[in-house]
């Protein structure tokens, strides 16, 4: 019995020793699958357990500044240096891009297949007034979104409910309720790529370098927020820019594509 509490105590003390770390995060990034693919390779280097919680940028980038993470990573670049300028992160690094797509159903009723730019893309569905989902979530995407319909010099929310439809959703749920409606949707790559329920849907739009889509990597600020752990959140950080974390990330792939390119400077 003594034998028994004795292994107890060892385990749980090496339980207790096991740094754990939260990663607040875009659900682009959960969606797409990389993080089951990176996470144990970092946990095997570093035994560092990395715990996600994978909500819109804005929602992550507040969580963040609530001190309910250790590491903010999301892909809004402008409100992330915003959050670094207002002392809630240490630092930023670019750490990886793709690109945003727009997809709709195999009929086009817009023809925005056509188009030379985004710009045209969104001028197209609101000719027509085919539908369009949007997350409305103020998520990175959304924010991407926002930035598009403002270049192309439509204000699509002044049309909610009619063929511009808010879903208030992550981009998963955006995606069904886009497929399930034959409507178009501003998606990341990554998350087309690993969705599984395309139906009648595809990829029509793509290419414009106004669909750049950046990630960043910032480590929460200790002295606004005293709680959080911050070596073990520099270790992750420092992993990801370094030359292993950043072959890990080029490495992922579905079906031979690749789903993220790492650009950490």
């Amino acid at each position: 019995m003594k034998s028994f509490i004795a292994l107890l105590t060892l385990t749980i003390s090496a339980q207790t020793l096991a740094e754990t770390i939260i990663v607040q995060s875009t659900t682009s990034t959960k969606n797409s699958g990389l993080y089951d693919y990176l996470l144990p390779i970092f946990k095997a280097q570093t035994d560092i357990q990395v715990n996600v919680v994978a909500v819109g940028t804005g929602q992550a980038i507040k969580n963040a500044m609530r001190c309910d993470g250790d590491v903010l990573l999301v892909h809004a670049k402008a409100a992330e240096e915003t959050f670094v300028k207002e002392g809630y992160g240490d630092y930023r690094y670019d750490l990886m891009y793709n690109d945003f797509v727009i997809i709709g159903p195999e009929s086009d009723p817009a023809g925005i297949a056509s188009a030379a730019t985004a710009t045209e893309a969104l001028q197209k569905i609101k000719q027509t007034g085919a539908k369009f989902a949007s997350r409305g979530d103020d998520s990175g995407t959304h924010k991407k979104e926002r930035a598009l319909w403002k270049a192309a010099n439509i204000d699509a929310v002044a049309d909610s409910g009619t063929w511009y439809l808010e879903t208030g959703s992550g981009m998963g749920a955006t995606l069904n309720t886009g497929v399930g409606l034959n409507a178009y949707v501003l998606t990341d790559r990554a998350t087309w790529i690993n969705f599984a329920n395309k139906q009648d849907s595809e990829l029509l739009f793509e290419g414009d370098a106004a669909l750049f889509n950046q990630y960043g990597v910032i480590p929460v600020n200790a002295a606004k927020c005293p709680n959080t752990k911050r070596a073990a959140a520099e270790t992750f950080t420092q992993w990801l820019i370094s030359e292993t974390g950043q072959r890990a990330i080029g490495a992922y792939q579905i079906n031979g594509k690749s789903l993220f390119f790492p650009n950490a400077q």
